[in-house]
């Protein structure tokens, strides 16, 4: 069996100099004992020894530090399940990586795991909603405290440091559902002159548009349901950073219990290895569409990080190399029904959550994930009627374009009345 633990070694035939379809497909990959080019699905909850030499011999070797042949016990460690993570790992730029069952799984156990009681967290306050949910209620219980600040106010985060208490920063860049892009490089200033630790949720960047480590940042968060696997056919996160990080987490994992199927991870290495091909269709596709609605009378405003009218549109450009395949826009005069009958007008996209994956994928915030808020309390929130987030797929540019036409078509009528 091939050693599922030389990840820890950080040892990659792919230099860092090579290009993004190059990683996704060779990145992290080591020889298999069967000459397999594809990984094998290692479906085994244990794994044996022939005597019990072998036995103590791995454990001497475990607690030394070095590489073993194999793991006790899948929830140690899983062949697929590792060759994915050095995969993930060289897309990232990273030493190490560790795969969770969920976005959600694998940030919260970076916090339960490098958190201790009475130290205190910051948050920006454009973060995906269960994130912060998890820092304000759950969190609290042990007796960690969170300040909310907003987003890329520098001297905001600045003033809610708490000397020798704050212990990390977390942001999310581009967000949900305005892909508001955050200033990486003055967020790791901050934590440095202050000695905390970092946190990116870059989900809607993908690897093959944003690598937050590169300006210093501690840990990348993926969800690897989205771009990195590419065809919502799986749940899984990810953490990605430096080795002994990683590795502290992964002591954790076993503990916490955190652990992906090999079935799970099988699928998402077979979709990393194109991963670099369908984000780039995904930018080109969403820069076009992005344009085009924000030439189009029906359209209020559009929303996405390639645009010159974008807030974050600078930082963007100087940070991303591509611009993600997420267009948010307000539907001009649109309530909430004649939003609704907007999208029910489309041909092309489902009406889904998610995003990422090869098929479009289209929604209203103020339904979809804030149903249960008042009118009052959506728009304290920035969420409009109007507004729709478009996770735009893999599909022919020009179809889409002429879609989101049709759809729009009634209500040029009403525009031109006004």
């Amino acid at each position: 069996m091939s050693d599922p633990t030389l990840h820890h070694d950080s040892v990659s035939p792919v230099p860092p100099t090579d290009g993004d379809n190059t990683r996704a497909v060779h990145g992290g990959v080591q020889p298999n004992p069967y000459g397999a080019i594809t990984q094998p699905i290692i479906q085994s909850a244990t794994f044996t020894y022939e005597k019990t030499a072998d036995v103590i011999t791995y454990l001497k070797r475990k607690a030394g530090g070095q590489a073993v042949d194999y793991e006790e016990y899948a929830r140690f460690g899983n062949p697929t399940v590792d060759a994915v993570e050095r995969r993930l790992a060289a897309l990232e730029g990273g030493d190490d990586a560790l795969l969770y069952p969920s976005g959600m799984a694998a940030i919260t156990s970076v916090l339960l795991s490098v958190l201790r009681p009475e130290t205190h967290i910051i948050i920006t306050d454009d973060c995906y909603r269960h994130t912060l949910e998890f820092c304000l209620t759950f969190l609290k219980k042990y007796h960690i405290e969170t300040t909310i600040v907003p987003f890329n106010d520098i001297p905001a985060l600045e003033a809610a440091i708490i000397p020798r208490k704050t212990r990390m920063i977390i942001s999310e860049s581009p967000t949900n559902p305005y892909l508001r892009v955050a200033d990486l490089e003055k967020i790791v200033a901050v934590a440095k002159a202050n000695r905390c630790l970092t946190l990116i949720d870059s989900t809607f960047a993908s690897p093959v548009n944003q690598r937050p480590l590169a300006f210093g940042i501690d840990f990348v968060m993926h969800s690897a349901t989205k771009y990195l696997a590419g065809h919502n056919d799986l749940l899984a996160g990810v953490i990605i950073g430096r080795a002994d990080r990683i590795g502290a987490l992964r002591e954790s994992r076993v503990l916490l219990g955190g652990i992906v199927d090999p079935n799970c991870a099988y699928l998402l290495d077979r979709g990393l290895k194109t991963v670099g091909l369908r984000v780039a269709q995904h930018n080109a596709n969403a820069q076009r569409i992005a344009e085009h609605l924000e030439r189009h009378p029906a359209i209020e405003r559009v929303w996405y990080p390639g645009l010159a009218s974008h807030p974050d549109h600078t930082i963007a450009t100087a940070q991303m190399k591509g611009f993600g395949g997420v267009v948010t826009f307000e539907v001009r005069g649109g309530d909430l029904d004649v939003t609704s009958a907007f999208i029910d007008r489309l041909r092309i996209p489902h009406i889904a959550a998610s995003l990422g994956g090869v098929e479009s994928l289209i929604q209203q915030p103020a339904i979809m994930s804030h149903y249960d808020k008042s009118p009052e309390d959506r728009l304290a929130l920035g969420i409009k009627d109007n507004l729709v987030r478009f996770a735009v797929g893999i599909e022919d540019t020009a179809d889409l374009i002429a879609d989101l036409d049709a759809a729009l078509e009634p209500l040029l009528q009403t525009v031109d009345n006004r």
